[in-house]
């Protein structure tokens, strides 16, 4: 096991063992136990009480943080001639259509997320082995296959993010960082709890949110109250 340093360990004294924090605390405290020297991001974890394993109990969706994630978010639009001055007006950091197909189907992936238009994805379903892993391929339900391009654009910069349940039953988020006010963090982590909580499956049977966790880069993880969330 690595040994914690000095500022490791004296951030992990500060998180009470065992006890569970609401998330008014919890998002001060996630700030006051980051140790590293660059604005880690705050992630949140939410135990649900689903089987994934079962299509009438998957958890997938998005959401548009109020406070964006404080990342700057490297967009690819896939877009035919007439949609490209409306990618490069919304923001888009690349924006064609051949050169960036032949680019990915050697490799490139230095994206993090691709917005696209209903016509172009047949072209991408051969590129599903390269983009699928790394979490790129574009899908209508969360926004990212549209004819509205120039809106899907500008949301994904402002901070709408995707989410989905892991083989665990946890959905994982990046919802900040730790330069963000306390307010920021908890208001950001509100609006994913209750988007989650508002997409309940009906066949979910006993506790839903089972446990929420805050933690930074490199830091310990903050238990959070379920019920200080609304």
């Amino acid at each position: 096991m690595a040994k914690l340093t000095k500022k490791q360990k004296e951030a992990l004294s500060k998180v009470e063992k065992g006890r569970i924090y609401n998330l008014e605390e919890g998002s001060a405290l996630v700030k006051e136990v980051s140790t590293t020297k660059f604005d880690a991001s705050v992630d949140i974890a939410v135990r649900l009480g689903v089987d994934p394993r079962k299509a009438n109990q998957m958890v997938r969706g998005v959401v548009s943080l109020p406070h964006g994630t404080g990342k700057d978010v490297k967009v690819l639009a896939l877009v035919t001639p007439d949609k490209e001055a409306e990618a490069k007006e919304a923001g888009a950091d690349y924006v064609g259509l051949d050169e960036y197909l032949q680019k990915i189907k050697e490799g490139w992936t230095d994206v993090d997320v691709i917005v696209t238009m209903p016509a172009v994805m047949g072209k991408l379903g051969p590129l599903g082995r390269v983009l699928g892993p790394r979490g790129l391929m574009p899908n209508p339900k969360s926004g990212t296959v549209t004819m509205e391009i120039g809106k899907a654009v500008t949301e994904v910069k402002a901070g709408k993010i995707d989410f989905k349940v892991d083989k665990y039953g946890i959905i994982h988020a990046g919802i900040g960082k730790v330069s963000f006010d306390a307010n920021k963090i908890k208001e950001n982590a509100q609006e994913l709890i209750s988007t989650l909580i508002k997409m309940k499956p009906t066949a979910a049977k006993g506790t839903y949110v089972k446990s929420i966790y805050l933690s930074s880069t490199m830091s310990p993880g903050i238990a959070i109250d379920s019920k200080s969330v609304n």
